[in-house]
């Protein structure tokens, strides 16, 4: 059986999680170890440190997915599973005017 390899040392741990705490990039760590960023968010994700990005659509809002919209439209509505499952198959435009619709409407 071979020895497994090590792909960070203690320190190389240590100052990669001091450095993502302290502001530093993914990009940059990658860059300093000479390792990929994919492999420095997945090693700081073991550490339990990375902060993953919040992504945001074109207008700058939180991204909502549409199986969310159309569960919102379903439990405003009282509908059956299959349907709001039926749902889901609408344009994610077509929902959400629905569903800002629905919340002017209660409002």
């Amino acid at each position: 059986m071979t020895a497994k390899t090590v792909n960070y040392t203690p320190e190389q741990t240590a100052r990669m999680v001091a450095d993502y705490q302290a502001g530093a990039t993914v990009e940059t760590i990658a860059e300093t170890l000479g390792k990929t960023v994919r492999s420095v968010v997945a090693k700081l994700s073991r550490e339990k440190v990375y902060v993953a990005k919040t992504y945001v659509s074109k207008t700058g809002e939180a991204v909502v997915k549409k199986d969310a919209v159309a569960d919102y439209i379903g439990e405003a509505l009282g509908l059956g599973e299959a349907d709001v499952e039926s749902l889901t198959k609408a344009n994610k435009t077509a929902l959400k005017a629905i569903a800002d619709f629905i919340k002017a409407e209660k409002a």
